[in-house]
């Protein structure tokens, strides 16, 4: 069982390498704007004020941080990469990684997502980016690591305003 997760995983690195380092892609360009908003994918179910940055019309990063004041303490700091592969006029179709450091009920964890995902705009709302976003989670919140599926509408995978 070890063995298939170890193999799981490196070929997640693989296939991650491959499509953040491929070709640029055409699709809306977001290029040098800042969004601002929330993201809640962690497990610890703990939503996240995130930032998300383009660096190019198809490279951008998002950070994130989410806490709850309970006892005990529950928190989330998080990475996110996208690399946008398929372009729509008012949708970006993107590949994208990302790890985060939880903390659940006194235990920290580390947690690891991949996947596909799209950010969409509507007509008249170019500033306003709806996510959407499926794929895997590689974590040990549960004391064990795991791999399980990821699949999260917008009111999960986020909103964000970009100035």
């Amino acid at each position: 069982m070890e063995g298939r997760l170890r193999s799981a995983a490196l070929a997640l690195v693989a296939i991650s390498g491959i499509l953040l380092f491929s070709s640029s892609a055409f699709c809306r360009d977001m290029q040098g704007r800042l969004g601002m908003g929330y993201s809640n994918e962690f497990s610890n179910g703990v939503p996240g004020v995130s930032l998300k940055y383009a660096f190019t019309r198809d490279i951008a990063v998002q950070g994130m941080l989410g806490f709850s004041t309970t006892s005990p303490l529950n928190s989330g700091t998080g990475l996110k990469l996208f690399k946008n592969i398929f372009y729509e006029t008012n949708l970006n179709f993107y590949y994208m990684l990302g790890a985060g450091i939880l903390t659940a009920k006194s235990t920290t964890a580390a947690e690891f997502i991949t996947g596909f995902g799209t950010e969409f705009f509507i007509p008249g709302l170019e500033s306003l980016g709806f996510m959407i976003e499926t794929g895997a989670i590689f974590g040990n919140i549960s004391g064990s690591f795991i791999l399980h599926t990821l699949g999260v509408s917008f009111l999960n995978a986020g909103i964000h305003f970009y100035f």
